[in-house]
């Protein structure tokens, strides 16, 4: 299982909505979890295939929200 970290602009609780459909239909998608409280508003995602920031990453513009990856240091 890898994990995929990425900061958003998200931050009201009510976003989470509108990015669970589009998250949700990336097949290799393990689970996710979005931290709102955080000034990052982290996201991080459990997925078996670490290929998919650029998917997750447009899956979350499509609701109107930013993405950036922050790749493993």
């Amino acid at each position: 299982m890898k994990t995929l970290t990425f900061k958003t602009n998200i931050h009201e609780p009510a976003a989470v909505e509108a990015i669970t459909q589009s998250l949700n239909a990336i097949e290799p998608i393990d689970g996710w979890r979005l931290e709102t409280e955080r000034p990052d508003g982290l996201l991080t995602i459990q997925t078996i295939d670490n290929r998919i920031a650029d998917q997750v990453v447009e899956a979350v513009a499509k609701a109107g929200y930013k993405a950036e990856w922050i790749p493993e240091a």
